[in-house]
């Protein structure tokens, strides 16, 4: 069993519950990023875009690896930062896009 974070897009939000599901049924212990409940991030103060990346870099400190989830091979600048993070940390990087094929 891995413990694998989930990285990627917000607006692959569907996806990445899916992939999730997949991978847990595969014996995998999935950490995921916390569904925001206000409609943007512009909702939230600086704080608590912070408290947020905090938790979530905590999440990739624990995990064995990352499931970056590139729909089309999107990546944007946050998940570029959490796999640079994770790449400094010697975690294993996992791409969806690679999993699929």
């Amino acid at each position: 069993m891995k413990i694998i974070t989930v990285c990627g897009s917000n607006k692959f939000r569907k996806e990445m519950t899916e992939i999730t599901e997949k991978m847990t049924f595969k014996g995998n212990c999935m950490l995921t990023p916390i569904e925001l409940m206000k409609s943007t991030k512009d909702a939230y103060t600086k704080d608590e875009m912070m408290m947020l990346d905090k938790m979530h870099k905590e999440k990739i400190r624990i995990s064995d690896a990352i499931l970056v989830v590139n729909i089309n091979d999107y990546i944007g600048n946050s998940t570029k930062s959490e796999i640079e993070y994770a790449k400094s940390l010697n975690k294993e990087v996992l791409y969806y896009t690679d999993l699929m094929r």
